[in-house]
């Protein structure tokens, strides 16, 4: 425990870029994943076929060869990006919309076909339809799912521990190997460090779901 103790700027400083990778991916993997469930039940065949390849792509490739793709296959396409926290939220933010996307996708088939159908009798668009009808509704049914994609979010980022990101799951294991006798006391305050994130996360859904639930 001494090592957990004397080593506590090293765990914050990881905890902080875990916590930016976590949340800068969330937020940007929400709004394209939102984008793509949209694209997917959009009238237009050719969104539908490419959100419908992205999303089967992305989630039946594992998140270790997203990561080589944007760390090491893009360089040699031409397309540098910096090292760091840039390469991994890309990554993290490509690979968790598709699942958001899913989500969102299975709220908004639940939304009764009524709902779309007194849209455009009172002349909305597709589009208005979609942003200022079903989309609304469908968020609201599937913010437990979406609240879980998010943890495992947070979980996911230990991947970027690999690419040259030192975040939480990094810095664990510097500081074992640095302190081999303390290698249990330090893994488990990577482990509540990681829980400091995804607890709270949990208890927000749980208060998110009762405001905004409602009768269906």
């Amino acid at each position: 425990m001494d090592a957990v103790i004397s080593e506590l700027p090293k765990f914050l400083s990881g905890f902080q870029m875990t916590l930016i990778l976590a949340v800068t991916s969330g937020v940007l993997s929400l709004i394209l994943g939102i984008i793509l469930a949209a694209m997917r039940v959009a009238p237009f065949s050719s969104l539908r076929g490419f959100a419908t390849i992205y999303v089967e792509t992305v989630r039946n490739t594992p998140l270790t060869l997203v990561f080589v793709f944007f760390v090491f296959v893009l360089p040699t396409l031409g397309i540098i990006l910096p090292l760091g926290k840039v390469p991994a939220i890309i990554a993290l933010t490509v690979y968790t919309s598709a699942f958001i996307c899913e989500a969102v996708r299975s709220g908004i088939n639940s939304v009764g076909i009524g709902q779309a159908e007194a849209a455009r009798a009172i002349g909305l668009r597709t589009s208005q339809t979609l942003s200022l009808v079903i989309i609304p509704q469908a968020v609201r049914t599937v913010i437990p799912p979406i609240i879980n994609v998010l943890i495992a979010l947070t979980k996911n980022t230990s991947v970027a521990a690999g690419f040259t990101v030192v975040e939480l799951t990094s810095t664990g294991r510097r500081l074992s190997l640095n302190h081999p006798d303390q290698v249990i006391p330090i893994l488990l305050g990577v482990a509540a460090f990681y829980l400091l994130i995804t607890i709270p996360a949990g208890l927000i859904a749980g208060a998110v779901e009762r405001k905004v639930v409602f009768a269906r």
